[in-house]
C-alpha cells in the first residue's frame, strides 16, 4: 500500500496531547491535518483496561484536575451529561510506620510515633535556620529535599518513595520539575498540626477531582477521539511510524503509507523519535535521556469494601514491606469498575496464598478492586514473574488486604516507558534536541514527547502545541 498524502500538519500520537492538538486544529477549520497512532483505541498512557471478569484499570494512576476552562470545556462537550462524571474529594495517605499518615506527610507529622515527630521537627527547624544563610541553590533533587523538609522527613519518607517511584536516588535528579508537585512544609502548621493533632489536607490542584462514570479514564478520550472527524484520525498498527524524513518532510507508516506534512507534531517517545530519524547525532544526544518503566497491577476481591479502606483514593508506600510505590482504591471511582454483585465469579486464591476454588465454585459478589504501580529500571530490578504475587503479599503487609480476603481477577501489564526521569543531565539535553527538531519543523511534545514529567498533567498535555505550530492560542 502506497498513500502519497499531503497534510499540512502532521500529528503522531493520540494520548492527551495528540488529541489537543487535533481538537484545537477541527476548532480552527484551517490547516489540512491527520493524527495516526500504532493502538487500536485513542488515550495513550491515559487509556484504560478491562479483564476478563470485568474488571477495569486505567494505565496507571489517573485523575482529571484542572487549571484551564477550555480543557473542561472540551471533555464536557466529549462526556456531556452530568451522568458521565463522579466528583471526588480527595482522601490519600502515606503508610508510615504502620500508621496512615494523611496526605501530604510532611504537613502531617503528628500521626508519627512520637520520637519520629520529634526527630522530624528538629531537623525541619535545622534546616530553615541553616537555609538562611545558603546562598546557592540546591544541587540535585536530595539536596532540596534535606533544605526544605530536614533528613528526618528525607529519610522516612521522601528518599525512599522517591526511589520506589523513578528508580534512581535523588541524588541523580534535578530539582526543577517540582513545580505543585511536592508540598513544601510550612513550620507553623506542622507545629500546630502536632499540638492539635489536625489534618492538613486539602493542598494541591488534586484536592478535588473528577472520574468518568463508565470507561476508566480512557473513556475521556476516546470521547474526545470521538469529536474528530473520522477521516482525519487513523489508529491500529497499520500506523504504526517506521521512519521520518525530516529533510523531505516524510513519514513512513507500517502499512507502506508516506505521509507528507508541512509540520510535525510529534508525542511519541523523544528518544525513539530520534533513533528513527536516522540523524546518528540526534540519536547520540539522546542516549542521555533515562526513563524507568512502569508495572501496573490489579487485584479484584469479593467482598463488601472493608471499613479500615473506607473512601480512600490513592495511597503511598514509601517502605519496603511492599514493591510498589502507590495503591489506589480503584473501586472507589466509580461503581462502574467492577462487576456487578449478581456476577458469579471463582475465587482464584486467597490474599495469604491460600488456593481458590473450583469453576464450580463461582458466586456472587459483592466486589471491589485495589490498582498498584511498580517502577523498573536498571538501578531497581523486579521479578516480573513473581510480581503479582509479590504485590498481594505487599497489600497484605500493609494492611490493605486481609489473608483471607478471596482474590478473583489478577491483572499485570507493563510499561516500557512509565516515566521519564528528570535527571541532572536531561535540560541540557533537551536544550539541544528540541531546537534542532523545531528548526526541521518537528514539535515533539508531551510527557515523552518533552521528556518532562511536569508537563504530564491532562489538561497540560492536552494545550502542548497550541500556539506553536499554527493552531491558535486559548489563554483560559
Amino acid at each position: 500500500m502506497v498513500d502519497d498524502t499531503y497534510v499540512d500538519v502532521l500529528v503522531i500520537g493520540a494520548g492527551p496531547t495528540g488529541l489537543g492538538a487535533a481538537k484545537r486544529l477541527t476548532q480552527i477549520n484551517g490547516p489540512s491535518w491527520l493524527l495516526v497512532d500504532s493502538n487500536a483505541k485513542p488515550g495513550g498512557l491515559a487509556s484504560t483496561d478491562t479483564t476478563a471478569e470485568g474488571f477495569l484499570y486505567d494505565v496507571g494512576g489517573h485523575v482529571i484536575f484542572s487549571h484551564y476552562k477550555y480543557f473542561d470545556d472540551c471533555l464536557d462537550e466529549a462526556l456531556s451529561h452530568s451522568l458521565d462524571w463522579y466528583t471526588h474529594r480527595r482522601v490519600s495517605y502515606v503508610r508510615c510506620k504502620d500508621v496512615w499518615v494523611p496526605y501530604p506527610f510532611q504537613n502531617n507529622l503528628y500521626m508519627l510515633p512520637e520520637d519520629d515527630q520529634v526527630r522530624c521537627v528538629d531537623d525541619m527547624i535545622d534546616a530553615a535556620l541553616a537555609g538562611r544563610a545558603v546562598q546557592t541553590k540546591p544541587r540535585n533533587f536530595d539536596e532540596w529535599i534535606v533544605r526544605t523538609m530536614g533528613t528526618g522527613v528525607a529519610d522516612l519518607f521522601m528518599r525512599p518513595y522517591n526511589f520506589k517511584v523513578w528508580g534512581v536516588p535523588p541524588t541523580m535528579m534535578q530539582w526543577r520539575w517540582l513545580g505543585e508537585r511536592v508540598a513544601v512544609p510550612d513550620l507553623k502548621t506542622v507545629a500546630r498540626n502536632i499540638i492539635r493533632r489536625g489534618t492538613a489536607s486539602e493542598w494541591g490542584p488534586n484536592a478535588t477531582f473528577r472520574f468518568p462514570a463508565r470507561g476508566g479514564t480512557g473513556a475521556i478520550w476516546s470521547a474526545v477521539a470521538g469529536t474528530l472527524p473520522r477521516k482525519n484520525v487513523r489508529l491500529g498498527n497499520g500506523s504504526t511510524v517506521t521512519r521520518v524524513d525530516a529533510a523531505a518532510h516524510s513519514v513512513y507508516l507500517q502499512n507502506g503509507s508516506i505521509i507528507k506534512y508541512g509540520k510535525l507534531v510529534s508525542t511519541m517517545p523523544l528518544d525513539v523519535l530520534c533513533h528513527i530519524l536516522g540523524d546518528e547525532e540526534v540519536r547520540d544526544s539522546s542516549r542521555s535521556l533515562r526513563h524507568c518503566s512502569t508495572h501496573v497491577v490489579g487485584v479484584g476481591i469479593r467482598g463488601e469494601r472493608p471499613v479500615h479502606i473506607g473512601d480512600k483514593c490513592w495511597l503511598y508506600f514509601p517502605e519496603d514491606n511492599c514493591p510498589f510505590y502507590r495503591a489506589t482504591v480503584f473501586s472507589n471511582y466509580s461503581p462502574y469498575n467492577q462487576p456487578k454483585a449478581s456476577v458469579k465469579l471463582p475465587t482464584l486464591r486467597t490474599a495469604g496464598g491460600d488456593p481458590g476454588v473450583p469453576q464450580s465454585g463461582a458466586k456472587e459478589g459483592p466486589y471491589w478492586s485495589l490498582m498498584v504501580e511498580v517502577s523498573q529500571s536498571s538501578m531497581k530490578p523486579v521479578d516480573e514473574a513473581n510480581l503479582v504475587q509479590d504485590c498481594i503479599r505487599g497489600l497484605v503487609n500493609t494492611g490493605m488486604l486481609m489473608a483471607q480476603d478471596e482474590v478473583v481477577s489478577m491483572y499485570h501489564r507493563k510499561f516500557e516507558r512509565g516515566y521519564p526521569v528528570p535527571s541532572l543531565e536531561r535540560d541540557s539535553t533537551l536544550e539541544q534536541l528540541l531546537p534542532r527538531l523545531k528548526a526541521q519543523e518537528i514539535w515533539s511534545r508531551g510527557r515523552f514527547g518533552a521528556w518532562k514529567y511536569e508537563v504530564g498533567n491532562q489538561d497540560r498535555e492536552f494545550f502542548c502545541p497550541s500556539g506553536e505550530v499554527g493552531l491558535g492560542t486559548r489563554s483560559d
